[in-house]
């Protein structure tokens, strides 16, 4: 198995000091991270020339590195491997896992000398992060027209699907998708793991990144999130807590601040004492008068323990409170058959 640095400095061979310089500092190739090239303004300042001097100096360097690669046997092989190996799947490829299986071909491959093999020799190319995708390589531009193509499809399929999403769950939606377009389920994936538009919540949910259900961005949108998982009623300290194990983000949830949020939004019920339940689960906000009275309207007479039955699915109120408010005759009335039912006014 040949070296990667050996297979750079049969790519570089031929070079003046000069241009190895610009070289080695744009695409960061002398970096133990293997990643960080340099600017061309960067460059240029280090060198007292021009921006567009660089860029002069490094277009002058990969003439004679394309030279250089068209003449090793061993560097074309390397290189052609690569290619068929991000061909593959499907001709897009995520950059980590090119990386790592360039490491497999030439020890001590990082995405620093990837991505310089790549611009250098045009075997395969590099995309550029941007708002839309991760860093990924590809082989031709048919395969990048394709990935586009693909991912934009979906994100305009999904984007008027997201209740269906949720209850149908999201493999589904793509299964039916991926039918339409006639592509494997791999390469789909393999597509779609290169999207910044696609993204997986803490709970293991996937669905669109601008949906505050995936991506969560407000405190508001991350305790509606916790209480939709949790499915039951939770203290507002414990919904700080839930936050901050999920870890949605850096930013740290504060138990105030989450109070603060539960009380201004009507989605959360105030359902006990710091208790705090989702309004889509059932729970109701109001006086245990007002809760007692819309159960009593709603089914009709009940007993005293049916009426409590009811009341606790809703609200968490102590026994006691429910019989007061019960025996409150300007409000409610006892049948003779033990019954309750609202006073008619």
């Amino acid at each position: 198995m040949a070296s990667i640095t050996k297979l750079v400095n049969t790519a570089v061979a031929g070079l003046n000091p000069r241009q190895k310089e610009v070289i080695y500092a744009r695409f960061g190739i002398d970096n133990v991270s293997g990643k960080g090239g340099q600017t061309l303004a960067a460059i240029g300042e280090k060198l007292h020339v021009t921006r567009e001097r660089v860029r002069q100096i490094e277009n002058g360097a990969i003439v004679v590195i394309k030279r250089n690669i068209g003449r090793s046997p061993e560097l074309e092989a390397a290189l052609s491997k690569i290619a068929k190996f991000i061909a593959g799947k499907g001709g897009v490829a995520k950059k980590s896992e090119v990386v790592r299986y360039a490491a497999t071909i030439a020890t001590g491959a990082k995405e620093n000398h990837i991505d310089f093999l790549a611009d250098a020799s045009g075997v395969f190319h590099l995309y550029r992060e941007d708002d839309a995708f991760h860093p990924f390589y590809y082989v031709t531009e048919k395969d990048l027209k394709n990935v586009r193509t693909f991912v934009e499809g979906w994100v305009a399929f999904l984007k008027n699907r997201r209740d269906k999403v949720f209850a149908e769950s999201y493999e589904v939606q793509l299964a039916g998708f991926m039918k339409t377009k006639a592509i494997e389920g791999e390469i789909a994936e393999n597509y779609l793991s290169v999207s910044k538009h696609i993204h997986k919540n803490p709970y293991g949910d996937t669905g669109l990144r601008e949906w505050p259900e995936i991506s969560p961005s407000t405190v508001r949108d991350k305790i509606y999130l916790v209480l939709k998982k949790n499915g039951e009623p939770l203290h507002f300290e414990d919904i700080a807590r839930h936050i901050n194990l999920a870890k949605f983000d850096t930013e740290k949830a504060l138990a105030p601040t989450v109070h603060n949020e539960l009380i201004k939004d009507n989605r959360f019920v105030l359902v006990g004492r710091g208790l705090y339940g989702l309004k889509e689960h059932g729970y109701e906000p109001g006086t245990a008068r007002e809760v007692i009275a819309k159960i009593l309207k709603g089914k009709g007479a009940m007993n005293t323990a049916e009426v409590m039955d009811a009341v606790n699915k809703q609200r968490f109120f102590k026994p006691n409170t429910i019989l007061i408010n019960l025996q409150n005759r300007n409000f409610f009335e006892r049948m003779p058959d033990g019954k309750y039912r609202v006073r008619e006014s």
